[in-house]
């Protein structure tokens, strides 16, 4: 089975390779994080569609170039990246101030998160912003951050299924 494109890996060779023309490969897989293959995959790919050229410098050293079309994709996946980003960052808020306002009805004004990652931090920032005191006592309801799910754990045993709202992202 072949590598399948990824965006976002894309973006950060592309961003890599503007700032280090002269970066090797094994330089780039390590700063990805992913296997030289990988990356010799993915700039393979990038050449054949026009995106990046490739200069031999020395014996068996190259130079990648971004090419306008490069630069424009990049710019592409950079909006791209953030439009995402954003619509993840409201679809967060949303789960939890519909966690928050089921709280709420039962008659609490404090909650213990159990979660770490940016997904928390907006849960916690959103805490604050609706004015949910953050505990670590027990007896209040606990809300569990997995992934993009929110599950509510009641002090009395009960679990709410996770608050997942519209799941679709554009």
């Amino acid at each position: 089975m072949g590598l399948i494109p990824d965006p976002a890996r894309d973006l950060i060779l592309l961003e890599h390779i503007e700032q280090n023309p002269n970066a090797t490969q094994a330089n780039l897989a390590l700063q990805v994080g992913v296997a030289v293959g990988t990356i010799n995959w993915h700039l393979k790919r990038l050449v054949e569609k026009g995106f990046v050229k490739v200069r031999h410098a020395e014996r068996r050293k190259l130079h990648y170039i971004i090419t306008p079309d490069g630069i424009a994709l990049r710019a592409k996946l950079t909006v791209d990246y953030i439009q995402n980003s954003f619509r993840l960052y409201r679809l967060v808020r949303e789960r939890m101030e519909s966690s928050l306002k089921l709280v709420r009805q039962a008659g609490y004004d404090h909650v213990t998160l159990v979660g770490e990652g940016d997904v928390a931090d907006v849960c916690r920032l959103t805490c604050v912003e609706h004015d949910m005191q953050i505990s670590e006592d027990g007896g209040v309801p606990r809300l569990t951050i997995n992934g993009l799910k929110i599950f509510i754990d009641w002090p009395d045993g009960g679990v709410h299924p996770p608050v997942s709202g519209s799941d679709e992202i554009r």
